[in-house]
């Protein structure tokens, strides 16, 4: 996840944050109508009109927050975000990881992506940094590290298009994590959706593990 990234997402919360405020009871009534909290995130979402990453955040709110001490410290990291950044969250939507699924990586199905990303790259797929090998041993090897646990290899989808991958590879108790995106769909925040979505995957794989992220694409 990039500096920008992160501020974006941060602006994104603080901004759904302080619109929450303003429209607090309409806010309130949407949440005590839902019958459980995805679809109060989905009312909040949608009443707001801001991403899902915006209404989880205002879900977790304390109440401490709607102090008039807190609204104004939120107005005051909105205005800085908004001077600082080049770029809003309308002009990367993929990085509010609303519409991004992740499943796992298909052999025979997702070879022709594994091969577009090695031929850029030109390393092998278990993070080692090795020259790449042969496309069908290189999956092969992966296949096996998957089903030893060692690895997950996930693939990122949006609206039915693969956007790239999201690597997980157990080495010494931590999951070394990398995300490569495909060069057709840089720039619009996939990398950080995908690392996003990838945190619960791999704790789900690699329960007690500590994720490091290695780099923004490999």
């Amino acid at each position: 996840m990039t500096d920008l990234d992160l501020a974006t997402s941060r602006r994104d919360i603080t901004d759904a944050l302080l619109t929450a405020l303003e429209r607090r009871h309409e806010v309130l009534d949407a949440i005590v109508d839902a019958d459980n909290r995805n679809e109060a995130v989905d009312a909040v979402a949608k009443l707001l009109d801001k991403s899902t990453l915006g209404a989880e955040a205002i879900l977790s709110m304390s109440f401490y927050q709607l102090t008039k001490d807190e609204r104004r410290k939120n107005q005051a990291e909105l205005d800085d975000l908004n001077n600082a950044l080049t770029f809003t969250l309308a002009e990367r939507p993929a990085s509010s990881g609303d519409s991004l699924e992740l499943r796992p990586f298909d052999a025979t199905a997702d070879a022709d992506l594994f091969a577009t990303r090695t031929e850029e790259l030109k390393v092998a797929g278990d993070g080692s940094g090795t020259p790449a090998g042969e496309i069908s041993d290189e999956i092969a090897k992966a296949t096996e590290r998957v089903h030893n646990e060692d690895a997950v290899w996930l693939v990122g989808i949006d609206g039915g298009e693969k956007v790239g991958f999201v690597f997980g590879e157990l080495t010494g108790g931590e999951v070394d994590v990398r995300i490569w995106i495909h060069p057709d769909h840089r720039k619009k925040g996939y990398g950080t959706a995908c690392l996003r979505k990838s945190r619960s995957e791999m704790a789900a794989y690699f329960p007690g593990a500590h994720m490091v992220v290695r780099a923004p694409s490999a």
